[in-house]
């Protein structure tokens, strides 16, 4: 068995596709109208449509999907120019920040209220000290 993405559930999936197709330039290798896969691996799931799949029913007509129980994680070469281009467009946790053990990195919200943490690839990071 291996692990292959989190799917997260959200409200509208063009805004949600939008949102990391053009905010976070993820690229779309399949879009099945309740389904966007990206190139990544990561996807994303007409929440509604996802409930009824798994559920029977559409459980969360008034539930928020985003609740700070889940960070999505992402690498970028460039941490900098990639808090640049994203930060204008998004709810910020918080900017650039370098973490205890040595990453930079910052967070912010999608559109379901999902954090997302953008972080320099692990293999770039200096120990410190």
């Amino acid at each position: 068995m291996r692990f292959i993405n989190p799917i997260p559930f959200v409200r509208d999936i063009k805004l949600s596709r939008d949102f990391y197709e053009k905010t976070l330039g993820l690229k779309v290798l399949e879009d099945a109208g309740s389904f966007v896969l990206f190139e990544t691996g990561f996807a994303i799931h007409d929440g509604a449509a996802l409930e009824q799949t798994v559920w029977g029913e559409a459980l969360g007509a008034g539930e928020i999907y985003g609740r700070r129980n889940l960070l999505l994680y992402f690498e970028h070469d460039d941490v900098n120019s990639a808090f640049e281009s994203i930060a204008p467009h998004v709810e910020l946790i918080h900017p650039v920040e370098r973490q205890a053990w040595g990453q930079h990195v910052f967070r912010f919200y999608d559109p379901d209220g999902h954090a997302v943490e953008v972080g320099e690839p692990q293999s770039t990071i200096q120990p410190s000290g």
